[in-house]
């Protein structure tokens, strides 16, 4: 009977050890499809089709607290969505040229410029384009990129591209959740690997062509999604071009 008993636990054990296993690799399966699709044209489409509107509707502040003392020139801002850093950029004279993965996103962003008046309208472009494997056109005297999270190299090649797309004086601003918020309550997405912090990204730039006017983490007040008042980070690059 004690022999039955020790071959009916060591049984269940490797029963339950493959069922562990099998959640397990279900759980790694379905991690690097949703990596693989979220960032993808159709899940952002199916993102903005799903609620009237995404965002806040206001401009980014780390934008408003980088650009306000800039002189305004061209303006290339990635990952536009409803287009609210594109609208504030225009107001203040910038020429703006605004790209989204999603129609959906240009859509209302083109909405909410036309509503701002015709001369704030005037001064943006509307672009679809996925910036991951088409190179932005030309140089800008500031490229702002708030919120651009996507796999390890994948971003890399983004930031080369973007920091490419800087002119000579002009500005880049990159702007991402810090890892620590990972720690909170703001329900950060659960990827770490697609968070990064502001070093690491200027790390990357060369130092013969680069300023790092600011690679930090910036704290902000925020409101979880339970109404309690929380402590958050921004990962914050300012690099001028030489």
């Amino acid at each position: 009977m004690v022999t039955a008993a020790g071959a009916g636990l060591t049984a269940g054990a490797a029963i339950n050890a493959d069922l562990v296993a099998e959640e397990t690799d279900d759980a790694v399966a379905g991690y690097r499809r949703d990596l693989s699709t979220m960032f993808e044209r159709a899940a952002w489409e199916e993102r903005y089709q799903a609620r009237p509107a995404v965002w806040s509707g206001r401009p980014n502040p780390q934008l408003v607290a980088e650009a306000t003392a800039l002189a305004p020139g061209r303006a290339l801002e990635v990952g536009c969505g409803e287009g609210a850093d594109a609208v504030w950029l225009a107001q203040r004279g910038w020429q703006v040229t605004a790209v989204d993965i999603a129609d959906t996103a240009l859509r209302r962003a083109a909405a909410h410029a036309e509503a701002a008046g015709e001369p704030v309208a005037a001064r943006i472009t509307w672009t679809q384009a996925d910036l991951r494997e088409q190179p932005p056109a030309g140089r800008y005297d500031l490229v702002s990129a708030q919120y651009m999270h996507l796999p390890g190299d994948a971003r890399r090649q983004l930031f080369a591209r973007l920091a490419a797309a800087v002119a000579r004086g002009g500005t880049l601003l990159i702007v991402g959740h810090h890892p620590s918020d990972l720690r909170t309550t703001a329900h950060r997405m659960h990827f770490p690997d697609m968070m990064y912090t502001a070093e690491e990204v200027a790390a990357d730039l060369d130092p013969d062509v680069w300023q790092v006017c600011a690679a930090e983490a910036r704290p902000r007040a925020a409101v979880d999604h339970d109404g309690r008042d929380i402590t958050i980070h921004d990962a914050v690059l300012v690099a001028r071009r030489s």
